[in-house]
């Protein structure tokens, strides 16, 4: 076995990865490690990049650490380092289990860094149908599961009531059910004073949401099989138009991304309490910001909604994986499994529902990746009754029935790489839509081509 090195292009690190046939590391399973679910844990069980850090995490942790009392778990915190990561699986060194963003599993299962768990889901009767379908997506490559998904991120439209009544507006002229109603509804509710944006009237949140304003014109950025770039599909490009357009009519992306970064966004003079911001598309745990630090503020909900007034949210989460050559693959199953479990979800919502009950505060429920358990969680926990903030919770839920991601693939940091660097270069005046996206097109698909073929030769080379 030797060690090669590979870069990410637009990324500050080379990843080492073990250079072995497919199959041997992950690949199509050959050599994954058997569960078995009568066999004694014991030992150490080492866990890179996830820190409990809430109750929410804390008390899933606990419940793990139990149900494997000869076990000696210990956690690597900090969000995951892929370089760290991929050079402790070339070494022969990983941790025991590890904590990703879902949207890398694909190529690290590509790559032969993390095992397939289809026998870890059996042995400890995973109930695959409870996971969200998004969720469950991102972590299947190559027709089998590298990844136990937890937690949902998803988008909803935040607004300034305030601000939408003082320009004769609606939440619905904000929550992008009808595209030329933004533009004017930007128009009208930004301001600026001396050529400095001093009210955002909408920020479409670019680059970042890119892929939730195509899907909603139509259009997905990846084909199904992970296998074709559509970056230059041109409703992809009608999307990036309007979403670019709506800073243009407030003076450029330049003053209002200024005017954003100034913000005191996790704090009480959040942009929506200091009235500058009209409305943009946000992720769910900023209503649970708002409500802690700026209760009173003016605000208006509701889900994204598509030009037909469908709701529609780009989802986004994290996942378990055990790494090809872990010490203790059978603990990092079980304590991967006990994480999601249904009744972990259920006493870590209530230790947060406790804990805001203590704060004077309302809780605004969990999204966990787990349909069984977020419907739960909503019907015997959630009690939000006062508004604004009981229309932020149901646009929350909304949206979380009604979401998409991007399917799992073995290059997705240079794709992501590629169409974040065509809406920045656009954004930042150095080109045009239409060319910014013919070649992140040709960026996107010559790396996918490449991953692709190490896969299909089977070779992690």
């Amino acid at each position: 076995m030797r060690a090669v090195r590979w870069a990410i292009p637009g990324a500050a690190v080379l990843l080492v990865l073990t250079a072995c046939a497919r199959g041997t590391g992950g690949g199509d399973g050959t050599a994954a490690p058997s569960f078995d679910p009568d066999a004694d844990v014991s030992g150490k069980l080492t866990v890179m990049g996830f820190g409990a850090g809430d109750e929410i995490g804390e008390t899933r942790l606990e419940r793990a650490k139990k149900s494997m009392p000869d076990v000696d778990v210990s956690l690597i915190e900090g969000d995951l380092d892929i370089q760290a990561f991929l050079s402790a699986v070339a070494a022969g060194d990983p941790p025991d289990v590890v904590y990703a963003n879902r949207d890398q599993i694909g190529t690290f299962a590509s790559r032969g860094a993390v095992v397939p768990l289809d026998e870890c889901y059996a042995s400890q009767d995973v109930d695959q149908d409870a996971f969200r379908d998004a969720a469950l997506a991102q972590v299947t490559f190559g027709d089998q599961l590298y990844g136990v998904p937890e937690f949902n991120q998803v988008q909803l439209t935040m607004a300034n009531q305030s601000l939408l009544d003082a320009a004769g507006l609606t939440i619905e002229d904000v929550n992008g059910s009808d595209w030329d109603a933004v533009t004017a509804a930007t128009t009208a509710l930004s301001k600026s004073d001396g050529g400095t944006v001093s009210v955002i009237g909408y920020d479409s949140k670019m680059p970042e949401f890119l892929p939730l304003w195509a899907k909603a014109n139509g259009a997905d950025l990846l084909s199904e099989d992970g296998r074709t770039a559509q970056l230059d599909d041109p409703k992809v490009l009608e999307a990036l138009e309007f979403a670019v357009n709506v800073y243009d009519v407030q003076g450029g992306f330049a003053g209002v991304k200024s005017t954003r970064d100034a913000a005191d966004f996790f704090g009480s003079g959040n942009q929506f309490a200091s009235s500058t911001l009209g409305a943009m598309p946000m992720e769910q745990w900023y209503v649970n910001v708002l409500n802690e630090n700026s209760p009173d503020a003016p605000m208006a909900f509701d889900a994204f909604r598509t030009p037909e007034g469908e709701p529609l949210a780009y989802a986004t989460g994290s996942a378990w994986a055990i790494p090809a050559g872990s010490a203790n693959p059978e603990a990092a199953c079980r304590f991967a499994a006990s994480m999601v479990s249904f009744d972990s979800w259920m006493a870590a919502a209530q230790a947060r529902a406790d804990a805001r009950e203590q704060e004077g505060l309302v809780f605004t429920g969990v999204l966990t990746g787990n349909e069984k358990a977020d419907d739960e969680i909503r019907s015997t926990l959630v009690d939000v009754t006062d508004e604004p903030w009981a229309s932020g919770v149901n646009a929350m839920y909304e949206a979380n029935d009604h979401t998409f991601a991007l399917p799992a693939n073995p290059a997705d940091s240079e794709f992501k790489t590629a169409w974040q660097d065509a809406v920045n270069r656009v954004l930042n005046g150095q080109q045009e839509p239409a060319e910014a996206l013919a070649q992140a097109q040709e960026e996107a698909q010559k790396a996918l081509d490449a991953a692709w073929e190490r896969w299909d030769g089977g070779s992690t080379d």
